[in-house]
């Protein structure tokens, strides 16, 4: 399904494992520093809470709206929708902060859906799937490089992505546990070739506090057909990225903010049938 609005997933099963993922984290793989300071935890919140005081103050927000607030920070609460909320609405703008002081491929926000313990393939490799999976069938092939243009042998591709019909496996009840997730070995020059299916643009879950905000304000709940990366090696900064379709709808109205004109793919037909395919290098920087 890619032209009709739908929750993506349910809200509950979602920030339920959305919140369990996160507790897991991946802040040691993006260049986190540990734990900071009370003058930095002072300046950061402090600076937050008076945004949110001015907008009070510019606004006039009265007690009926104060009230709604609160009801909806326990709304998020309960539903376990805090991850969903802060990547969709925040993470762009913490990874454009990392962005800068970064080299190597372009990245952008992990997001929410990341699981860990998939399956581990080697390049040539074709994602888990259903036997009947839908879908134009579509290949990403490429090469990992370090900044010094070395194939980096034995780097890895974490990949994982919706189906045809928006659904991420782990997160909904449709898609099997694994379905189209994967982490893929390169081949000893760095090489990668992986089959799997073109996925579809989705809305965030609609039944959940972060949609039903979402709504509320008239911002679109769209986010466009997209695939998910990690793409690591040993010695060498993890990329995190999304890869993106031209053409999609939802490009230039993201909910998330993620998408970057560089990681947009122009799939080619490879004359197999249906079959789609891109090519896009990886260059990660040393640590």
């Amino acid at each position: 399904m890619t032209t009709t609005e739908h929750p993506g997933s349910g809200a509950g099963l979602a920030g339920a494992n959305a919140t369990e993922s996160a507790r897991q984290g991946l802040s040691s793989r993006r260049g986190a520093t540990g734990a900071a300071d009370s003058e930095r935890i002072a300046t950061v919140v402090g600076a937050a809470l008076e945004g949110i005081r001015a907008a009070i103050r510019d606004h006039r927000v009265g007690y009926a709206e104060f009230d709604a607030f609160k009801r909806w920070l326990i709304d998020v609460s309960d539903t376990g929708e805090w991850p969903l909320f802060l990547d969709v609405y925040l993470e762009f703008e913490v990874e454009r902060v990392a962005a800068e002081s970064q080299g190597g491929s372009t990245g952008t926000i992990l997001g929410p859906f990341w699981l860990d313990g998939q399956a581990q393939l080697t390049s040539p490799a074709t994602l888990p799937m259903r036997d009947d999976e839908p879908g134009t069938p579509f290949v990403l092939a490429g090469q990992v490089r370090g900044t010094d243009g070395t194939p980096l042998a034995g780097a890895t591709v974490d990949i994982w992505h919706t189906d045809d019909e928006g659904w991420y496996s782990g997160f909904a009840e449709k898609p099997p546990a694994g379905n189209l997730r994967g982490v893929v070995t390169c081949d000893d020059e760095g090489r990668f070739e992986i089959r799997t299916r073109k996925p579809a643009p989705y809305t965030i879950p609609l039944d959940g506090p972060t949609g039903k905000l979402t709504l509320a304000a008239g911002w679109s709940p769209w986010r466009p057909a997209h695939l998910h990366l990690l793409v690591a090696a040993p010695g060498h900064r993890t990329v995190t990225t999304q890869l993106f379709f031209t053409g999609d709808e939802y490009l230039d109205s993201d909910v998330a903010s993620a998408t970057k004109p560089d990681l947009v793919l122009d799939p080619q037909p490879t004359g197999n049938g249906a079959e789609i395919r891109s090519d896009y290098d990886f260059v990660l920087e040393p640590e």
